[in-house]
């Protein structure tokens, strides 16, 4: 039987004192004796510091995407990649990548999309703002409603797919509507969508969220892409 094959993608920008720290945590030894081929490929945003130089030091692939933007990091990633499990991680370690292999044996079972879910989860004193928590429940509850999804949290970092599944997601995200997108596509899909309970680490760089004109594109994002642009799988 040939051998499955993994590629972890972790969109960065300016990720220079985290990067290194999250490809160290990618259990690759471990799932490499379930049997898989693993790859680590980096998106690098057009990054002003040693991101990619620190990225290619620690093994990885570094793709590079001129545009800033976590949604034009993706879209990119998906043009370039072709694997049977596909994993998106975040590049400033609040994501714990020790999760995939648990998250890995869902998409092996009868999934197709699975989510890490921060407040399913612990979220540590510190990392996520009250107001960002409050806004996440509500962009969650308005997912569910529009799409009848039952997840727990949208906006999360750190997503799994079959390989088959994204090579049907046609992104249009710039920024951090790249959730919401994602969300709206593959629910129209019809997509089994699972989540598995992780831990969320206190970010130790500035974040790059703003609060309420994300949130303002997120929900602009849900509502046009359920009743203006519906997603037609080719």
């Amino acid at each position: 039987m040939p051998q499955k094959i993994i590629h972890i993608i972790i969109p960065a920008l300016n990720e220079e004192q985290t990067i290194s720290r999250v490809i160290d945590e990618i259990p690759v030894e471990k799932l490499t004796e379930m049997g898989y081929g693993v790859s680590v490929i980096v998106i690098d945003n057009n990054s002003t510091d040693r991101t990619k130089q620190m990225a290619e030091a620690k093994g990885a692939l570094v793709v590079s995407e001129l545009r800033q933007g976590k949604g034009r990091a993706i879209t990119t990633a998906f043009e370039s990649v072709s694997a049977d499990f596909i994993f998106i991680l975040d590049g400033d370690y609040t994501y714990p990548a020790t999760y995939i292999p648990r998250m890995l044996k869902k998409l092996e079972s009868d999934y197709d999309v699975v989510l890490g879910s921060r407040l399913k989860g612990k979220i540590e004193k510190g990392a996520m703002a009250r107001m960002n928590s409050l806004g996440n429940h509500f962009l969650t509850l308005l997912a569910n409603l529009l799409y009848g999804t039952r997840i727990s949290d949208l906006c999360t970092g750190y997503w799994g797919f079959r390989g088959s599944i994204v090579d049907d997601i046609k992104l249009d995200a710039l920024g951090f509507d790249l959730e919401a997108n994602l969300l709206a596509q593959i629910a129209q899909m019809h997509c089994r969508i699972a989540e598995v309970p992780i831990n969320y680490r206190r970010r130790p760089t500035p974040s790059k969220l703003v609060g309420f004109r994300d949130g303002f594109r997120i929900v602009k994002t849900l509502v046009e892409m359920r009743f203006l642009r519906r997603y037609r799988r080719l």
